[in-house]
């Protein structure tokens, strides 16, 4: 089963840099052009926009690529 993330949830995932943690800021669930690529994306398979904490850097991955963190909330 694939993990279902949403705006908002704050994930890790590894980097050329090493670990780098941010904040979901968009949902993609259809192919979608980022840095010149396409990205690929379904419903059952979406793809994330994340704002690195750090850099605010924005990155694209898939829900397999990423782990939940726990939040202040949790």
């Amino acid at each position: 089963m694939i993990t279902q993330f949403q705006v908002g949830d704050h994930v890790s995932w590894n980097s050329e840099a090493g670990r780098v943690s941010g904040v979901i800021i968009k949902v993609h669930t259809q192919a979608f052009n980022y840095k010149g690529y396409t990205h690929h994306a379904t419903p059952d398979d979406p793809q994330y926009e994340i704002k690195s904490d750090k850099s605010e850097h924005i990155a694209a991955h898939k829900g397999a690529a990423l782990t939940k963190l726990a939040s202040a909330d949790d």
